[in-house]
């Protein structure tokens, strides 16, 4: 394995209820109006007020959808889509990207629609990359940012047993307010390999 090359196997990582794959194209269709709902856009810092989260569309441009028709051929990160099972559709992604080789670290973001939220996905597709990752890579270490107005992704980073180890003190800015953004990880130790006890296959 070259030493850029972590994540040039875009594997299938198949749990209870999910999926995780390269994205297809019906899923980069799906991507469009995910990326365009109001709480994604709040909570993923990539808006800094209620109204620029309203009125998004739910078509892709296509820059955008070059970004995740390529996203297979990238050897130093991992974008899948997250699958629900129940009705064979894309609900988000889960990405490890910000590889650094001399340190054997990344970083680790996910996003999930409407249709996918509060059923308990996240804490799944969090808990299959990671451990795919400590599994099939040299990684000792997964970082993550949340911020603060987002408690619910941090219980799911701590089910999957992500760690505080600091804050950023009013690092976001949102509808003129300040919010601090925490900082978590996991390292490989603290990853035991029957944290998830569900079935890959490549």
């Amino acid at each position: 394995m070259g030493s850029i090359e972590f994540f040039a196997d875009k594997p299938t990582l198949v749990g209870k209820r999910i999926l995780l794959r390269a994205f297809a194209s019906a899923d980069i269709d799906l991507m469009g109006g995910i990326l365009a709902d109001p709480e994604v856009l709040t909570l993923t810092g990539t808006v800094h007020t209620t109204a620029a989260a309203r009125g998004r569309s739910a078509i892709l441009d296509s820059k955008t959808r070059q970004w995740y028709e390529t996203r297979a051929e990238q050897p130093d990160r991992l974008d899948l889509a997250i699958i629900d099972q129940a009705s064979s559709t894309c609900v988000g992604e889960v990405v490890l990207n910000e590889l650094t080789t001399e340190n054997d670290s990344c970083s680790f973001r996910i996003l999930i629609g409407p249709a996918g939220r509060n059923r308990g996905l996240g804490t799944e597709a969090t808990q299959l990359i990671v451990q795919h990752a400590f599994q099939t890579t040299p990684l000792h270490r997964i970082e993550l940012e949340v911020f603060a107005f987002n408690p619910r992704a941090q219980h799911v980073y701590e089910r999957s047993g992500f760690i505080i180890e600091g804050v950023r003190r009013d690092a976001h800015k949102f509808d003129g307010r300040y919010v601090d953004t925490i900082i978590m990880s996991i390292l490989r130790p603290e990853n035991p390999p029957d944290r998830l006890s569900s079935q890959s296959q490549q």
